[in-house]
């Protein structure tokens, strides 16, 4: 007798669980051990969190625990940390809290946003950017901090404060967005790359080179680097432009002056209004005639065939291209199918970056080069090297990169463009099943698929969120040494004349200062401030 359980687990994972209510989904589970298996599939809940949630899977490392995300989705919470000059925290003159510094808040603090459901944050070096489960972009902060602006001025030009979460009123969805110093590019839900300048007159970029009328022309990532862009095409090619920069500069000057002059009644000015506050009206434009430049290919054939990837002979045998770019200042990071990293240098602007070209890192790439460094082959060292090792992930920000692979014997490889033969290898960030690392000017992060958030680097006004440096034991990571240097620091009575020392070994951040034990799922950093997306780990129902 055939009966339901006998039909084909594609035909279940592929279309009848995809167009079934969740709660239909779960109640299915609890039939049997062969629906409660089926219905854990992962690649399964890994789709149903994109479709769903609008979650932009692509900048995690996570491979398991989707379908845990996915019931606690529906209430994230957004935590905050750090300088607070400019507005970054997006927290408002009276919802700080009390402690001994007047610059930064040294530790996670919640920041409401009402009525959304954020998935993703990106901070920029005076700013916040968040991305919730409808597509909508939220933005804190101050585009461009450098210079001052008047209430009356309006959103039209960067350097306008939101001294609270304000959403930008756009025509369209997004899907993913990616913060530089000054600017922020985002591609929407149709492939489109759009840039921010300023938050009310956002334009999309109208260029042949990004048609997506071929593999050459369809966008499938974009990354923000120091002061330009970058988008990554589905054939592997990269195409980088300057918002700040040459031509491209000339024509957003050029938009700005026609929309200034435009009738007063039009608000091109994008002042939020009473009504509605917290909203920022958009006037978004099309930019045509300024087309991004297009970088010379990897130099694929020769690139070497490496080995202890765990890849087959098959996929070895594949095309070699670009599939994930990380962007810094003047540089571009590359990572291959096949777990290549490359760097292109002299980004300048459009013409310097003639001058530059793809250059492979062996030692960032090559399971024979991270075995032999020192870290793994120091006699008083208990690290065990790796037998396998495919670089998957990659992230960049302002003179740092990191290069690493995912799994329970996940490596995290730390560049600088000047030591680019001699990684830095953390033994605190080796076999972590690290997801993602993010850098902000001094300060890192690098957050671990058991949701474990650890940092190092720079004090930075309170970035590395270790707590208040005076309540900190002498000796912690985040605190002063001993009592003579606490004193002398001045900490007791406000903002110390000197920060406490630069934490060397990645040290876990707390989430649990004002509620129960949290699960941190995603986490961005930049200039001297960071942010983490963070879900609750108490019992709930299904």
């Amino acid at each position: 007798m055939v009966t339901l359980a006998d039909l084909p687990i594609e035909l279940f994972i592929d279309h009848i669980f995809p167009i079934l209510p969740v709660s239909d989904l779960l109640s299915l589970a609890r039939t049997n051990h062969f629906f409660s298996q089926l219905a854990s599939d992962e690649p399964f809940w890994h789709r149903k969190v994109q479709e769903d949630f609008n979650f932009p899977t692509s900048d995690t490392a996570r491979n398991a625990g989707w379908k845990f995300l996915y019931r606690k989705l529906s209430i994230p919470k957004v935590l905050v940390w750090g300088e607070r000059s400019n507005g970054r925290l997006g927290l408002g003159d009276g919802n700080f809290p009390n402690t001994a510094m007047n610059e930064g808040v040294p530790y996670p603090i919640r920041l409401r946003i009402p009525g959304v459901r954020i998935v993703h944050l990106e901070a920029g070096g005076m700013s916040f950017h968040a991305l919730d489960s409808q597509g909508n972009i939220h933005v804190w902060g101050t585009l461009d901090g450098t210079s001052a602006a008047l209430r009356s001025e309006g959103y039209s030009i960067p350097s306008q404060k939101a001294e609270q979460p304000m959403r930008l009123n756009l025509p369209v969805k997004f899907r993913s967005i990616s913060c530089g110093r000054l600017h922020c590019t985002a591609l929407d839900a149709t492939s489109h790359v759009w840039t921010f300048t300023s938050w009310g007159r956002p334009f999309k970029i109208m260029s042949s080179s990004l048609d997506k009328s071929s593999p050459e022309t369809t966008p499938v990532q974009v990354e923000s680097g120091w002061g330009f862009s970058s988008v990554l095409m589905q054939s592997g090619d990269v195409l980088v432009y300057w918002p700040f920069e040459g031509r491209m500069k000339a024509a957003i000057a050029a938009k700005n002056v026609e929309l200034d002059q435009q009738s007063a009644a039009t608000q091109t000015k994008a002042l939020p209004t009473v009504e509605e506050p917290r909203v920022i009206p958009c006037y978004p434009w099309n930019l045509q005639n300024v087309h991004p430049v297009r970088l010379p290919p990897i130099p694929d054939q020769a690139l070497p065939r490496l080995t202890g990837t765990g890849l087959s002979h098959e996929e070895l045998d594949d095309e070699t291209k670009l599939i994930k770019i990380a962007s810094m200042d003047n540089i571009i990071v590359g990572l291959t199918n096949k777990g290549h990293v490359l760097m292109y240098v002299r980004l300048t602007g459009e013409s310097a970056y003639r001058r530059g070209g793809w250059r492979y890192l062996p030692e960032f790439s090559e399971l024979k080069n991270v075995r032999e460094h020192p870290t793994f082959t120091k006699r008083d060292t208990h690290l065990e090297a790796p037998d396998t090792m495919r670089i998957t992930h990659i992230s960049a920000h302002f003179n740092t990169f990191v290069a690493y692979s995912t799994g329970a014997r996940s490596v995290v490889l730390i560049g600088k463009p000047n030591t680019l033969l001699t990684p830095q290898i953390l033994p605190a960030l080796q076999n972590r099943e690290v997801i993602s690392v993010v850098l902000g000017d001094y300060h890192y992060g690098a957050l671990t698929a058991s949701g474990t958030l650890l940092t190092w680097g720079a004090f930075s006004k309170g970035a590395l969120g270790l707590g208040e440096p005076s309540h900190v034991p002498f000796g912690q990571p985040g605190g002063f040494v001993d009592e003579a240097q606490l004193e002398a620091a001045g900490m007791r009575w406000g903002n110390p004349r000197f920060p406490p020392p630069a934490v060397e070994v990645p040290t876990e951040v707390r989430f649990d200062h004002r509620e129960s034990r949290q699960f941190c799922f995603a986490v961005t950093a930049g200039g001297w401030h960071m942010g983490a997306l963070v879900i609750g780990l108490e019992p709930d129902a299904e």
